[in-house]
């Protein structure tokens, strides 16, 4: 007997017939002799529209109360899941946050998770019921609802199958699997088979969609092997997992992009120390993530300065900035929220040269121009115009070899 954890997205649950497809899944998953705890998502667009109805009574709501309100979808669909089950004649029950309990911090809409009990869950699950869990929420250390951000569920799912040391965590979504590109820019783009912690936690931070970073930190943390697949199909989707020694003859997994970022320029900066802190304290103490940074090299004591930011950052970014940049005497200030970054992911380029030189000439072949790089053991980001970015990616999908066609001679 296993203990299997399964993750449903909302999409996934969208409709009535869909939370009933759902429910057959996870009962055939039971009757294969599994122990079944479920964590899924609120119905697809319901937590749009309650955050729509927040905004609509106030521009500033309060946070708690934001949480208390924004919670409240994945209840519904915990409560049907469990009714469809019971109806099918399987033991169900449903849980909050609250009553398992998965103690978080209390840093409302983004609390991170502190632990999770089980002995409720273990408890049921010993009398053969099937565990319906709400993901995306939990409780602080007073009670009060907290929330882990938008696809916090996925990071409710790693954290129980941690916490229960499940053999398994099944992320179920639109998508059968991680593929090494986004199949509607590249459609040639293949599924794989197995891809590290490290090479998926670059993909979800440069762009990718499939799963939240947050979850990806916490399975590598514990261990925890997820595996990706899709809801409406019973094909075989891609592992998440520890790195082994096949990965490492794979040259580049993947090509991620983003277009979600703004280029932030400061001019004539005085080059000394201390200016680097005077910029960016501000912006972090405005909870601006600053990404990319690149500094000129000095001429007559002044640099010019360039970082990257999410684009819903970029107005309040430049305010600040702007407020900065007399202060710290540079010259002007330049904002450019026309740009995408194009990324190759691979842990085989800790043992592989030239992988950065075969980036560069594929881009320039086609007459793209970098503007910012950026590099870590297992991969190479560019920022470039982001007119140019399905180029770019169906570029580099193809001068690495990535496609359906080259695998499959390769493999010949």
């Amino acid at each position: 007997m296993a203990l299997v954890v399964q993750k449903y997205g909302g999409t996934s649950v969208g409709t009535v017939d869909r939370i009933r497809n759902v429910a057959r899944r996870v009962a055939k998953t039971f009757d294969e002799g599994n122990e079944v705890v479920v964590i899924v998502s609120a119905m697809a667009g319901e937590t749009n529209r309650l955050v729509a109805l927040a905004d609509e009574i106030s521009e500033t709501p309060s946070e708690r109360e934001y949480d208390v309100l924004v919670s409240t979808g994945e209840q519904v669909t915990i409560a049907l899941l469990s009714m469809c089950l019971q109806s099918m004649g399987y033991k169900a029950k449903s849980y909050l946050g609250y009553q398992i309990p998965m103690l978080t911090d209390n840093v409302h809409a983004k609390a991170r998770i502190k632990s999770i009990g089980d002995e409720k869950i273990r408890a049921d699950l010993k009398e053969g019921t099937i565990i319906v869990v709400a993901g995306f929420q939990g409780t602080d250390d007073v009670g009060d609802i907290t929330t882990l951000g938008r696809g916090g569920s996925d990071t409710s799912a790693v954290a129980v199958a941690a916490g229960l040391k499940a053999d398994v965590c099944e992320i179920y979504t639109d998508v059968d699997g991680v593929y090494t590109t986004d199949p509607r820019i590249v459609p040639e783009a293949t599924k794989m088979e197995k891809i590290s912690y490290d090479e998926m936690l670059e993909m979800a931070s440069l762009g990718s969609k499939i799963l939240q970073i947050r979850s990806v930190e916490f399975a590598k943390k514990y261990g925890v092997v997820v595996h990706v697949r899709s809801s409406f199909n019973d094909n075989p989707g891609t592992l998440v997992m520890k790195e082994d020694n096949d990965m490492e003859t794979v040259l580049v997994s993947g090509i991620a992009y983003n277009k979600d970022e703004a280029k932030i320029s400061l001019l004539r900066v005085p080059d000394q120390p201390g200016i680097a802190s005077q910029l960016f304290k501000p912006l972090s103490d405005a909870n601006i993530t600053v990404d990319m940074i690149i500094q000129n090299v000095s001429h007559d004591g002044h640099t010019d300065m360039t970082f990257t930011v999410p684009k819903a950052d970029f107005k309040k970014a430049i305010e600040i900035v702007q407020g900065l940049s007399g202060n710290i005497g540079a010259s002007g200030v330049k904002g450019n929220e026309n740009i995408s970054k194009v990324s190759i992911i691979g842990v085989g380029m800790r043992s592989h040269s030239g992988v950065a030189s075969k980036m560069f000439d594929a881009l320039s072949a086609e007459g793209i121009n970098i503007e910012m790089i950026s590099t870590s053991e297992i991969k190479v980001s560019c920022v470039i115009d982001s007119k140019y970015t399905e180029l770019a990616v169906r570029v580099l999908h193809e001068a690495f070899g990535l496609d359906k066609k080259a695998q499959e001679e390769t493999t010949i």
